[in-house]
């Protein structure tokens, strides 16, 4: 019966299309995450970059955070070598989605609906998503036909061990989650605490890897140290948790991501799993991370002066 969905769920092979759904001000890793996309551009065709909303004391709304995502999303494409950065960056949700059956149009959810229609289930197009997933659920329920046509791969959450699903881009839009699960969208899980909390990258590390390389690494490692400036004079490490989602892409023979099949488990909100309702279809869960072998793979695309 799921035959398909366990296909589309298979390791990704050679050069894909895909979309990338960011928050990429709330955070320091989103930007990592973007720029290691744009490195790989042998096996990455990104076609769009849409903001996500959020709301934390670095916003004063979902809105705002969005329109500040987009203009981040922008900075670092251009960082990055892409003069068309503007055209690669659409505007998202202004906020987040009122209930479970009525999506938030915006430019955001257009284009990956827009863009899925023009694949097909042999040939999906992948949504990596690394905030709240407003734009994703919307575009779900603004075009249903897309369902077969995509694979959403999404960073939210927490492990299936950890006590609580309130991790920031779940807690933000749970209803958002729960149209994702409900609508059987061929999903990989990339879990936060207990998980992707393994790819921590230390204060000497950035500096020692990144700073003086290049612009853009410039960019992202000063910006990681003095988010961090509260630890001077202490160790400190800071998890680049977005840079998963975007290596999940590239993720040849496992080599820096471990995952496995599982029964989709069911956001609640009460900030937990279940799997009493909705959730008879598989998900691919991430279960480790190679830590070294993703850094290592980081550092040596970033630092390129150009693309392969």
């Amino acid at each position: 019966m799921y035959e398909d969905i366990i296909r589309r769920l298979e390791p990704v092979q050679g050069r894909v299309d895909a979309v990338l759904d960011t928050d990429a001000f709330n955070e320091i890793d989103d930007q990592f995450a973007l720029a290691y996309l744009l490195a790989y551009p042998e096996r990455v065709n990104l076609l769009a970059v849409t903001a996500a909303p959020f709301f934390n004391e670095r916003s004063t709304s979902p809105e705002d955070g969005m329109l500040k995502s987009y203009d981040e999303i922008i900075k670092v494409s251009r960082l990055c070598g892409r003069n068309d950065a503007k055209e690669l960056a659409y505007l998202g949700a202004r906020k987040y989605l009122p209930d479970e059956n009525t999506p938030v149009d915006s430019p955001a959810a257009r284009r990956i609906a827009e863009l899925a229609l023009q694949h097909g289930a042999d040939e999906p197009l992948y949504v990596v998503a690394i905030g709240a997933i407003t734009n994703v659920a919307s575009a779900l329920l603004m075009e249903p036909a897309i369902n077969n046509r995509i694979v959403v791969v999404w960073l939210g959450g927490h492990s299936l061990e950890w006590p609580d699903t309130a991790e920031f881009n779940m807690r933000q839009d749970v209803a958002a989650a729960r149209v994702v699960w409900k609508s059987a969208v061929p999903l990989v899980m990339l879990p936060c605490q207990g998980v992707v909390s393994a790819f921590s990258v230390s204060g000497p590390e950035f500096e020692a890897w990144l700073i003086g390389k290049n612009e853009k690494c410039i960019y992202l490692a000063q910006n990681a140290i003095s988010s961090m400036a509260f630890c001077q004079n202490r160790p400190w490490s800071r998890v680049l948790w977005d840079v998963c989602a975007a290596a999940y892409l590239v993720n040849d023979n496992e080599r820096f991501l471990r995952s496995r099949l599982i029964r989709a488990p069911f956001p609640q909100y009460d900030n937990h799993y279940s799997q009493t309702e909705f959730t008879p279809h598989p998900v691919r869960y991430v279960w480790a991370v190679n830590r070294d072998g993703l850094l290592t793979d980081m550092i040596e695309r970033l630092t390129r002066l150009t693309a392969p």
